[in-house]
């Protein structure tokens, strides 16, 4: 089956935002010291800024679905191809806490690891085994069932029973253990909201395997109707998201709250919105060619190449820039949360990290461009596949 580029390029573009949210982060003077979204400190430029990159985590693991699917239904080995799945899980498991948890903390002594969206994607891979038989619509019914009952049950805590503690946290919701007194885990991404976004992803994987012409009246179609109840849901303001909008200091702080969604777990609304918007970009990349689709379709045709090598390449220019600014090696701190950064105000204004992330973005556009040419040329290598 010839490869659908609309996948690659939707999942290029997204990977292009997710390295701008990740330079605000280690870049921008309020990284670490300030929520982007906190509408009594943030500015709409700085909230924009956050809110696009909403976009990333859902459309990639979505998309991971997809591709699961349409491997699934290429393959003539479906024996070989629940391994792969198990074993590219486990593989993405191993990197999260390994080269990534580096790559984010910068911290030989790994006081801190976080369970983010790349160790989500693995566990989800590896649950998608028992589902990959099931018809689609079974498995888009199962994946809106796991979704709600996420919604109902998440904010819970259980510090009498530690085992069910922190088996609650890492399927349902985000919390931080304090393992050791020198340990932290932080599982940022609870592993079945997230696979429901897989699964649901999985069950639509049919959709791309319609003629082009088909999946573009399909893509814009669910996209109106997902942002159509991402609306309503979010007028009404009852349930879906439990941050609740409310009327602000004027009009365009009222809208701000009224996009203010909650990702850690991703609610409903979260879904909504950032699926819908992600069917929509699928629309476009469908009915329409270009410069840019060819462009873009490059990072998304390597995504985990570009993951790892971005983490690295933001990190060194973050420390660089603060030694230009006249900090030592001896100022940067490496304890959890830290990033590296100094304890002093330092980092640049959120101009120059639009600066440096679209920088950083061409410098990793040759790389992943010659790799994806080498990967291409090279299928007999099987190790490619995880990388």
């Amino acid at each position: 089956m010839k490869r659908i580029t609309s996948i690659d390029a939707v999942r290029g573009f997204v990977m292009l935002v997710m390295a701008l949210d990740h330079v605000r982060d280690l870049v921008h003077f309020s990284g670490v010291s300030n929520d982007p979204t906190d509408l009594t400190t943030t500015t709409p430029f700085i909230f924009g800024t956050r809110w696009i990159t909403h976009l990333c985590a859902p459309t990639f693991v979505f998309l991971s679905g997809v591709s699961a699917y349409i491997a699934y239904a290429n393959s003539k080995d479906q024996k070989s191809n629940k391994q792969f799945l198990l074993k590219r899980g486990v593989w993405l498991i191993v990197l999260e806490f390994t080269l990534i948890n580096f790559a984010i903390w910068f911290d030989v002594h790994f006081r801190i690891s976080m369970m983010q969206v790349i160790a989500a994607i693995g566990s989800s891979f590896m649950l998608l085994m028992f589902f990959v038989n099931r018809p689609a619509r079974q498995n888009f019914a199962i994946a809106l069932m796991i979704t709600v009952v996420c919604n109902l049950v998440v904010g819970y805590d259980f510090p009498s029973f530690p085992a069910l503690n922190f088996f609650y946290h890492l399927f349902f919701s985000p919390t931080l253990f304090q393992i050791t007194p020198n340990y932290m885990l932080l599982i940022n991404y609870p592993i079945l909201p997230w696979f429901g976004i897989m699964l649901a992803g999985y069950s639509c994987g049919v959709l791309f395997l319609k003629s082009k012409e088909e999946r573009i009246k399909i893509f814009i179609r669910i996209s109106g109707i997902l942002i159509s109840l991402f609306v309503l849901f979010r007028t009404i303001n009852l349930w879906g998201d439990p941050s609740k909008w409310s009327i602000q200091k004027n009009g365009l702080f009222t809208f701000l709250s009224f996009m203010n969604i909650s990702k850690y777990p991703p609610s409903l609304l979260y879904i909504f919105i950032t699926i819908g918007v992600a069917f929509l970009l699928l629309f476009i990349a469908e009915k329409y060619e270009s410069k840019w689709k060819e462009v873009i379709t490059v990072y998304g045709s390597v995504p985990m190449f570009y993951y790892l090598l971005h983490f690295y390449i933001i990190h060194i220019i973050a420390q660089a820039i603060f030694m230009l600014q006249g900090f030592a090696w001896r100022d940067f701190q490496f304890a959890p949360f830290k990033f590296g950064r100094p304890e002093a105000p330092s980092g640049v204004g959120l101009v120059s990290v639009y600066l440096i992330w679209i920088a950083i973005v061409a410098l990793l556009y040759p790389l992943c461009k010659e790799y994806a040419t080498y990967k291409k040329a090279h299928p007999q290598n099987g190790w490619l596949k995880y990388l």
